[in-house]
């Protein structure tokens, strides 16, 4: 929006007089931020709530004995590559290049759409980042989800990587767990690529160039649209055949294809409340979407339901023991990994219930993380507290999703308990959902948890799907 624009319903950007005059009274908390104050900050590694200014990135690693330099900058990802963060990254760049410098970390540049590649190649941009040093990969998300196969390092070589991506768990970039993955913007993550090292204020510092002087970085400055307007690129999209030829269409798919699978239907919901049901998972602390559905190599089976199942739970800490990925077979007592145990629940007709601990399914939206543990028999997730896209991506899937009313509940689930949820039948918005647990030795307990399904969210349940509700409705 222009200025000029935004003048013009000035009156309907503005707070209202009686909030100007009494904001206490309007709101339960009145927050001031200081923009002026506001520094660059640098989250990591292994999440993104660890966060800190750029400028104390440098003492916290020497205190924690984290590596100096940086093995790998990487810039893009489908949330941080708009016109506007290309513009401000290249600016840095282009300044960098004026004064002598290039790139003492490989930098990596992913365009995160066709359009934004087309149009940056167009105007120069890409150019800019190359003429740096800079390597240029192909528009698609490569190491923000772990299509990222490195030759640089292995498996236990403490490394740093800074990038401008979503996420920064565990293996999500590289598959490697000694890899410790900072996020930040792309114009800090260009200023550290410049530097080499996580020891570097862009704000204050200066690096030397070739011929031995003291340079600073300039500011950025960004475009927020092309002036040219976008340039399309190569077109992707097939339009769909007319309504009146589709009936006549057959889809194949060899049965032999592991990439492929067509996907069968749930079966609704039976009407009755659940009875004995055995806890796959009691993970402890943080189990995030890659916890529970792997990304990396495991994304080739995106179209293979049942392939891809194959790295249920791979990551999660299990509550009893520690132990990661693996955990107690309730058919034999044996020990196996999670993906194993709920195929073989699967193959003999068991549902199941996971259980979390709080933010439980933090990360992407990855909707294989419901999928798969509802293909596997997964009638309902309880934890202490959900992550907000994947706890709707559960209910999506009509998989139970609830909430401990009482937080110190999920600490006398034990790993031989029965689960039964009672009350089903007059599932409602805002009642609470009645949890029984049967231990071996006998005795039940029982406990309250919530939900937030709407109307038409418990539909979805009771259909055991939003596809099924649309099926039924089309």
């Amino acid at each position: 929006m222009s200025p000029a624009a935004a003048d013009a319903v000035a009156e309907h950007l503005r707070p209202d007089d009686g909030v100007l005059a009494d904001p206490e009274g309007c709101y339960d908390s009145v927050v001031e931020i200081d923009l002026s104050r506001l520094a660059p900050h640098i989250n990591g590694p292994h999440s993104p709530d660890r966060a800190r200014p750029v400028s104390e990135l440098g003492a916290e690693a020497a205190a924690e004995g984290w590596p100096m330099e940086i093995s790998a900058a990487l810039v893009g990802s489908c949330t941080n590559s708009s016109y506007e963060d290309i513009t401000r990254a290249a600016s840095i760049v282009s300044g960098a290049v004026a004064k002598g410098l290039k790139v003492r970390a490989p930098l990596l540049v992913t365009p995160g759409s066709e359009q934004i590649r087309a149009t940056i190649t167009r105007d120069g941009l890409l150019g800019v980042f190359e003429e740096a040093g800079a390597t240029v990969l192909a528009n698609a998300c490569g190491p923000c989800i772990g299509q990222w196969s490195r030759s640089d390092v292995a498996e236990g070589d403490v490394n740093v990587i800074v990038n401008s991506y979503n996420r920064n768990f565990p293996k999500r970039n590289d598959g490697l767990a000694s890899t410790l993955a900072f996020v930040t913007s792309p114009e800090v993550v260009v200023a550290l690529a410049l530097a080499g090292r996580v020891d570097f204020d862009p704000l204050t510092d200066t690096l030397t160039n070739d011929a031995g002087e003291e340079v600073r970085l300039l500011e950025p400055v960004g475009t927020e649209l092309p002036p040219d307007g976008f340039d399309p690129g190569e077109a992707g999209f097939t339009a769909p055949p007319a309504e009146a030829e589709r009936a006549a269409i057959e889809v194949r798919i060899s049965p032999t294809s592991r990439r492929l699978q067509e996907l069968q239907p749930f079966a609704a919901w039976d009407g009755r409340d659940y009875e004995n049901l055995p806890v796959l998972v009691k993970a402890a602390g943080k189990c995030t979407t890659d916890h529970i559905s792997a990304a990396g190599p495991w994304l080739r089976y995106r179209g293979h339901l049942e392939n891809i199942s194959g790295n249920l739970f791979a990551g999660a800490v299990n509550a009893f023991g520690g132990a990661v990925g693996e955990g107690k077979d309730q058919t034999d007592g044996q020990v196996r990994p999670y993906p194993e145990i709920a195929e073989r629940y699967h193959a003999a007709g068991w549902s199941w219930v996971a259980v979390g601990d709080a933010n439980y399914g933090e990360g992407s939206s990855r909707e294989h993380a419901a999928m798969e543990p509802r293909f596997r028999g997964c009638v309902a997730v309880i934890v202490r507290s959900f992550a907000r896209i994947h706890e709707t991506n559960l209910k999506k899937q009509g998989v139970l999703a609830l909430t401990f009313a009482d937080p110190a509940d999920y600490d006398r689930i034990g790993e031989d308990d029965r689960i039964a949820i009672r009350g089903l039948a007059d599932l409602a918005p805002g009642e609470p959902v009645r949890v029984e647990v049967s231990h071996r030795v006998g005795s039940t307990y029982a406990f309250d948890t919530t939900h937030t399904m709407w109307a038409d969210q418990i539909d979805w349940f009771r259909e055991l799907s939003a596809l099924n509700v649309i099926r039924t409705r089309l």
